[in-house]
């Protein structure tokens, strides 16, 4: 009886720890399928390739040529770009800003919607993790609206 109660346990456990794995890539937007297929993916500073890793920019880089989307390399010049968004008027597809250093801009991710951004974080690579989080929203500085409405569109459709 024990060993069956275990078993049922454990399945149970698995497959709602799938579930949970699994929610965000069941989400439809195409931005939120690229993502998901690079989740884990380790950090490398200046790294732009899944098979060698992301630093932030990279990371931003590579999502947003599967749209055939053009931004420049680094999280700085990243933030010059496009146009300023209020942190209340965010949308999937934005960029957000944070100074991580104490010099100014030096770490970029992808808004995702939800309050969450898609980014490449030194000690977790490709990740998601909420704007309201204590580290990002002490550090976050802005957010740049870098694409157009059509590919805006195309990110989100399905």
């Amino acid at each position: 009886m024990l060993k069956k109660g275990m078993i049922l346990f454990l399945g149970a456990a698995l497959f709602l720890s799938t579930g949970a794995a699994n929610a965000y890539a069941d989400d439809h937007s195409k931005l939120d399928h690229e993502v998901s297929e690079v989740i884990g993916t380790p950090y490398k500073w200046g790294g732009t390739k899944v098979s060698d890793g992301f630093d932030c920019s990279g990371f931003i880089l590579y999502i947003f040529d599967k749209f055939n989307l053009n931004l420049p390399r680094t999280s700085k010049s990243q933030a010059a770009a496009g146009e300023y968004v209020a942190k209340s008027d965010l949308r999937a597809g934005d960029l957000v800003f944070f100074d991580t250093s104490g010099n100014g801009i030096s770490h970029a991710g992808i808004y995702v919607g939800d309050g969450k951004f898609a980014h490449s974080s030194s000690s977790n690579g490709v990740t998601i993790s909420k704007l309201s989080a204590g580290y990002y929203k002490d550090r976050y500085v802005t957010a740049r609206r870098t694409i157009s409405e059509t590919s805006y569109l195309e990110m989100i459709g399905d």
